[in-house]
C-alpha cells in the first residue's frame, strides 16, 4: 500500500514544521537526530527487504515501508504541535492570572454592593481571583476612562450604573460612553420610587400633575444631587406633564431622605432601597414608580406611565469592557454572570435591593445605553441643565 500524494504533502508540511520547531532547531536534537543523506529510491518494497530501521528511510536500495511511513508521519505532526505549544506566542486559557473588577464608585453604594458577590462567585467559576477596584470620582468617570483605556485582554473590566448614561448628557467625558466600550451584560435593573410627605394633598400622579399646574413652582422636589438620576427624573417629569415644580438638591440620598421626612420637601424621586421602610411604617406615601411595569417589591403602587404614557425612567447596573474584547471573553462573563443572577441566592439579594435580575446579550445592553444617553441628552438641552465640568 503505498502513500496518497494528499497524504505526502500533508507529510512535508509536517516536518517542515518540525524542522522550523524549536525542539529541531536546537543543539541538542541536531546531536541526536543527524540528517540523513538524501538517495534515490526505487519504487516498491516487499516485506523483508532492507529499510533501515522505522525512521531512517531506507538505506538506498529501497524507501520505508507504509507502516513506517505512515508512523513517520504521526510523529511529525505530534512534534509540530508540541512545538507550537512550546512557543511564546501560544494562546492561552483565560483568565491566567488576576482580574480587576472596577467599581466606580466608593466602597458600600449599590454598585459596590452589588460587584462583591459577583467577584467572588466568578472567582470560583474561573479560578483566578476576582479582585473589585474602588476607582471613585467625577461621577463614576474616573473609572470609565480607566477602562476604556486599558488593555482589551480582558483583565480590566467594569461594573456600572445607570449614571454612566447620565454622565454622557451632563459632562465633556474624554471618551464616549456607546463606541468606546464592548457591553457585556445587564445585570439588574430598578426604578425610582416618587414619594410624597403625608401633609401634602396628593395621593395619585394625577394629583400630583393637577397640583402643580395650579400652583406653579411652590411643590418642592428633593434629589440626592445637581445631575443625579432622581433630578433628572423630575426636569423629564417637568418636561412630559408641562408643570414647574422647585427643584432643591441635596448632598446625597441620606440628607434628602431626611428632608423628606421632616417635611422640608414635598416630594422626591428616591431609589426603592431607602424608600420602602419608611413607606411600609407610613412615613411616606407612595405616589408611583418610573419602571414601564409595576415593582414586585410594591406591586400596588403604580407607574407614572400608567397616567403620563411613554413616561420610563430605569436605574440600572451592566458589566462592560474596553472596546475590541474577544468575543470569547465576553461570552464567558456574559454566560456565568446570567447564571449566578439568576440564582436563588442571588435574586434574594437582589430583591432586597430593589433590583429585578436582567441578563440578555450584550447588545441588548447597549441598547439601554444608547437609549440612556440619547434621553438625558435631549432632557439636558430643553431643561437647560448646567452643572460642574
Amino acid at each position: 500500500m503505498r502513500m496518497t500524494a494528499s497524504r505526502r504533502e500533508f507529510a512535508r508540511f509536517a516536518v517542515t514544521l518540525v524542522a522550523a520547531s524549536p525542539f529541531a532547531t536546537s543543539p541538542s536534537f541536531a546531536r541526536r537526530n543527524p540528517p540523513l543523506p538524501i538517495v534515490p529510491f526505487a519504487r516498491g518494497g516487499r516485506t523483508g527487504s532492507r529499510r533501515g530501521g522505522w525512521f531512517g528511510g531506507g538505506d538506498g536500495a529501497r524507501p520505508p515501508g507504509s507502516w513506517q511511513g505512515a508512523l513517520r508521519w504521526l510523529a511529525a505532526a505530534l512534534l509540530a504541535l508540541a512545538s507550537l505549544g512550546a512557543s511564546p506566542g501560544f494562546a492561552q486559557k483565560y483568565p491566567t492570572k488576576p482580574i480587576r473588577l472596577i467599581v466606580p464608585f466608593a466602597p458600600g453604594g449599590g454598585t459596590d454592593t452589588l460587584a462583591r458577590p459577583i467577584a467572588q462567585r466568578l472567582t470560583q467559576v474561573f479560578g483566578q481571583t476576582v479582585v473589585v477596584d474602588n476607582r471613585p470620582g467625577a461621577g463614576g468617570s474616573v473609572g470609565a476612562e480607566m477602562t476604556v483605556r486599558a488593555e482589551p485582554d480582558g483583565y480590566t473590566i467594569i461594573i456600572v450604573s445607570g449614571s454612566f448614561g447620565a454622565n454622557a448628557a451632563l459632562h465633556k467625558l474624554p471618551y464616549d460612553s456607546v463606541k468606546d466600550i464592548q457591553p457585556i451584560i445587564l445585570v439588574g435593573t430598578t426604578g425610582l420610587l416618587a414619594t410624597m410627605h403625608p401633609s401634602a394633598p396628593i395621593k395619585s400622579t394625577s394629583e400630583l400633575i393637577a397640583y402643580a399646574r395650579a400652583n406653579p413652582g411652590k411643590l418642592n422636589f428633593g434629589s440626592a444631587g445637581a445631575g443625579g438620576l432622581g433630578h433628572l427624573a423630575l426636569e423629564l417629569f417637568k418636561l412630559e406633564t408641562k408643570t414647574q415644580i422647585t427643584h432643591v438638591p441635596y448632598k446625597g440620598s441620606g440628607p434628602v431622605m431626611t428632608a423628606l421626612l421632616a417635611g422640608e420637601v414635598h416630594s422626591s424621586f428616591s431609589s426603592l432601597v431607602p424608600s420602602i421602610p419608611h413607606v411600609k411604617a407610613g412615613r411616606l406615601r407612595p405616589i408611583a414608580i418610573t419602571t414601564p411595569r409595576r415593582s414586585t417589591a410594591l406591586p400596588e403602587v403604580p407607574t407614572v406611565g400608567e397616567t403620563v404614557p411613554g413616561f420610563e425612567v430605569v436605574h440600572w447596573y451592566g458589566i462592560w469592557g474596553p472596546k475590541g474584547l474577544p468575543p470569547a471573553i465576553v461570552k464567558l462573563w456574559n454566560t456565568e454572570v446570567a447564571k449566578f443572577i439568576h440564582t436563588e441566592e442571588m435574586k434574594k439579594q437582589l430583591a432586597a435591593e430593589g433590583l429585578e435580575p436582567a441578563g440578555g446579550p450584550p447588545e441588548q445592553f447597549l441598547e439601554r445605553v444608547r437609549s440612556d444617553v440619547e434621553k438625558w441628552k435631549r432632557v439636558v438641552r430643553e431643561a437647560g441643565i448646567v452643572v460642574g465640568q
